[in-house]
């Protein structure tokens, strides 16, 4: 009953791609990869937790029943018992096994890019990310909201209630089509970042003069949260992400738009248009290249 009471808000929470509060488990996520790496984990998650529960039902028993006061004394002339150490040993070669083919199988598709409809390439700067729409002459930079970025600077300290998404705010939004398999080209121009959004279902480092590939393919319209995952500098607690996926109408709305050069806050969608509260801190072109 006590595994069971753990068990629900466990799985209840895993439903949520975002994290919250008190979370015990991983969140499925929002892409077929972050839903098999969920499947991976409970897979692992419940073979240990059998494991461990028969461990520690055949110590319990063991203390029990050969213990000193009952009389029991050691067999000395014990030696080793054969049927039983080959049982102990194709136990663990078939939990392996039947844990490392499933996961070896999601692992190369982790890596298949082929049939991507789109391709976003993403660099790291200190302590901001570009993102370039390659083939639709878009790119523009991220970076830490303008206003969050000044609480920080005051030493204020906000609570949770007044400010739900401190320091995970942006001041332009990375905007993706849902249902659509997005290529992503990942790379560096100073020192080793790495981008990750744990709805995705995957972590990519981003490395000066190296290009790592990634994809995604959501499926729930949303915004999902992240942060550079890689000790970058003093500011690096400061880079987060925020991934935007709206409906492919909308989408080809707000890419116009961007093509068109129109002002971001008032040619996004509604359901794409980031905070007018959060201004653009610098002009995107000048910051790549102070980055430079």
């Amino acid at each position: 009953m006590a595994l069971a009471a753990m068990a629900t808000p466990m799985l209840a929470f895993a439903q949520s791609a975002d994290p919250v509060r008190w979370q015990l488990n991983m969140g499925r996520g929002v892409t077929p990869l972050s839903n098999n790496a969920y499947d991976a984990h409970m897979l692992a998650l419940w073979i240990c937790l059998g494991i461990g529960v028969a461990v520690f039902i055949a110590m319990g028993i063991a203390m029990f029943r050969f213990r000193k006061s009952r009389g029991a004394v050691a067999d000395t002339k014990f030696v080793h018992n054969t049927r039983l150490e080959i049982v102990w040993t194709l136990i663990p070669v078939i939990l392996l096994v039947a844990m490392a083919a499933p996961a070896t199988t999601k692992l190369v598709k982790m890596y298949d890019h082929r049939d991507s409809e789109m391709t976003v390439k993403v660099t790291g700067y200190q302590w901001m990310w570009e993102y370039e729409y390659l083939g639709e002459d878009v790119s523009f930079v991220s970076r830490l909201d303008r206003e969050h970025d000044r609480i920080r600077q005051s030493g204020i300290v906000p609570g949770h209630d007044e400010h739900p998404t401190y320091l995970l705010e942006v001041d332009n939004e990375l905007v993706l089509p849902v249902d659509t398999k997005v290529r992503f080209v990942i790379t560096a121009d100073d020192v080793i970042h790495s981008w990750w959004v744990p709805a995705l279902g995957w972590k990519q480092d981003a490395v000066p003069g190296i290009i790592n590939e990634a994809w995604a393919d959501i499926d729930t319209p949303g915004i999902y949260r992240g942060q550079c995952a890689e000790l970058c500098g003093k500011d690096h607690g400061f880079m987060p992400i925020v991934v935007r996926a709206v409906p492919k109408e909308e989408f080809q709305q707000w890419l116009a738009a961007r093509k068109a050069g129109a002002d971001v806050a008032t040619a996004v969608p509604q359901s794409a248009r980031p905070s007018t509260e959060s201004p653009t801190q610098t002009d995107p072109a000048a910051a790549v290249a102070v980055a430079r």
